[in-house]
């Protein structure tokens, strides 16, 4: 009887495990996927990539200027902060000093998503496990105030917050530096390209970045325009955020925001809609004919990287490409959210 038993538990487990997997449903506009036909366990995300505001050239993206002129609750909400516009980059050469505009391109994902639980305790999360938990294959660690970037380095003021010190102290604050080392191939491809490559800058095998988890506090909430920005008028529980704020290469910031609302009708559930934004320096986009030149580097062409259609992605993290890794990284909250029992009421 006991091995019987044991089948049986283990049986009922397995098959618990599967019933809490989210599934991934791509559609045209989660904010504007009906309530009513949003199944549990399943996250409807949309990137727009096929949204005539895309540049075409890029695989997905569409340029800053674009996005806040056709999205401006988006810029306002989704930006590294509400005035943030495209920084002004001074360098020198020879002794000739040159100040231009630093273009870049958005990758911007929504999602949305039910949670099998009356209130969802967001506090909970503003920790380094939690954070450890969304991506095992990036290594973050607790960042001293003093040591964050734009504070103390003029050179990437642009990137500090107008209305508050980045990572200012909070019970749920939380100050991250992390490093992400790029997998499979690419390593292998960025170490030819720096071969190759007349330029003294070296392209680096891994992403660092900065940035602060924090949960905004009640009279941080601009109810109404996040109520806009989900496409939902119900009361809002929560906003958990993460602003990174600087990054070693490719990219300018990130935000991610989840806003966690009650369910217009069913009380034991919440609603999470989660947008993700990051913006890539145009620069990088545009090396095109650098890298179609060199037969082995031709699916190293930095668009075709980011959007996922290379040889070179792989993995389920940074090096699978952008929309992978948005799906991936809201899939892992969701799953935690929900199967994190102890944060119900």
């Amino acid at each position: 009887m006991r091995p019987v038993l044991a089948l049986t538990i283990m049986a009922a487990f397995v098959a618990a495990s599967h019933a809490q997997e989210f599934r991934v449903e791509d559609v045209a506009s989660v904010t504007d996927f009906p309530i009513d036909k949003l199944k549990p366990g399943v996250i409807v995300f949309s990137d727009h990539r096929s949204d005539p505001q895309v540049d075409p050239s890029t695989g997905g993206l569409m340029k800053f200027v674009d996005w806040a002129r056709t999205r401006p609750l988006q810029k306002q909400l989704l930006s590294l902060y509400p005035s943030y516009e495209e920084p002004t980059l001074k360098s020198s050469s020879g002794g000739v000093s040159r100040v231009r505009k630093s273009r870049l391109h958005m990758y911007v994902a929504e999602a949305r998503f039910l949670v099998d639980k009356p209130t969802i305790d967001l506090a909970r999360y503003a920790t380094l496990p939690f954070i450890e938990k969304l991506d095992p294959a990036i290594n973050s660690k607790l960042l001293p105030t003093a040591e964050v970037i734009p504070q103390k380095e003029p050179q990437f003021a642009y990137n500090r917050n107008p209305d508050r010190p980045w990572c200012a102290s909070s019970p749920t604050t939380l100050c991250l530096t992390s490093r992400y080392k790029f997998e499979g191939k690419l390593p292998i491809g960025i170490m030819l390209l720096n071969q190759l490559r007349d330029s003294e800058k070296k392209v680096a095998d891994y992403i660092d970045f900065q940035s602060e988890l924090r949960v905004l506090t009640p009279t941080e909430v601009d109810e109404p325009s996040l109520q806009k920005l989900t496409g939902l008028d119900t009361p809002i529980i929560g906003v958990l955020e993460q602003n990174i704020f600087y990054v070693n290469q490719i990219m300018q910031f990130g935000k991610f925001v989840a806003v966690v609302q009650k369910h217009p009708t069913a009380a034991n559930q919440t609603v999470v809609t989660a947008f993700a934004t990051l913006a890539v320096e145009s620069e990088i986009l545009e090396k095109k004919k650098e890298y179609e030149r060199v037969p082995v580097l031709r699916n190293l062409v930095p668009a075709q990287v980011l959007s996922g259609n290379s040889s070179f992605n792989t993995g389920n993290s940074i090096s699978s490409g952008l929309p992978n890794y948005a799906r991936n990284r809201i899939k892992a909250i969701a799953q935690i959210l929900e199967q994190d029992k102890t944060s119900a009421k």
